[in-house]
């Protein structure tokens, strides 16, 4: 049972081990504005960086990932170790706590993995506005098309010619057409 628990910590040691860093600067490439020297956009670089870090609570995408990763562990491990006990035991506690933890770590690793993105992604939208309002240059992605498509143009008809076989218009008025020849038939049965 020892071994279990022992096999559960090591696969979430690996786990762990396995997260990649992400870096704690932009993911976007800003270049300088036109009329500005290096010097200058290094300090405004420095300025946006940290107005960025503010905009994300000062948080880096690693802590942000490795926050969510502990507390998904931790409640895992809790979990697992009242299932645990509730099955039966103190061994079925150990092995539900080390169960609990290697799922817990697995479900963190991913949350993690997300919580990394979203931050990322927030930090480098505020750091590209702060870098494009001071008027440096922010390259972006461009779609090109390989093929043309034909440009069709339609000609609509020309109107009809006014005259005895033309239709009336919208304005005129249009008469019912006559009753058929004949006596109209009985009323059905019980209408009055």
């Amino acid at each position: 049972m020892r071994s279990m628990a022992k096999f559960a910590v090591l696969g979430a040691l690996l786990l762990l081990g396995g997260c990649v860093s992400m870096p704690s600067g932009p993911g976007v490439m800003a270049l300088p504005g036109t009329g500005k020297n290096f010097d200058q956009f290094r300090a405004e670089d420095m300025d946006c960086r940290q107005y960025a870090s503010n905009q994300v609570g000062g948080t880096t995408p690693d802590g942000a990932a490795a926050d969510s990763m502990v507390r998904s562990a931790a409640l895992g491990t809790l979990i697992g170790a009242v299932f645990g006990a509730a099955a039966g035991g103190h061994n079925a506690t150990a092995n539900g706590a080390a169960t609990g933890l290697f799922f817990g770590t697995a479900v963190g690793a991913a949350a993690g993995s997300g919580s990394q993105y979203t931050l990322q992604q927030r930090y480098d939208i505020s750091y590209t506005q702060c870098m494009y309002s001071k008027g440096h240059k922010i390259p972006s992605a461009a779609r090109y098309e390989t093929t043309r498509h034909p440009v069709s143009s339609y000609t609509p008809p020309p109107p009809p010619p006014r005259g005895a076989d033309a239709p009336p218009s919208a304005t005129t008025a249009i008469a019912p057409p006559p009753p058929p020849p004949g006596t109209p038939p009985p009323p059905p049965p019980g209408v009055n």
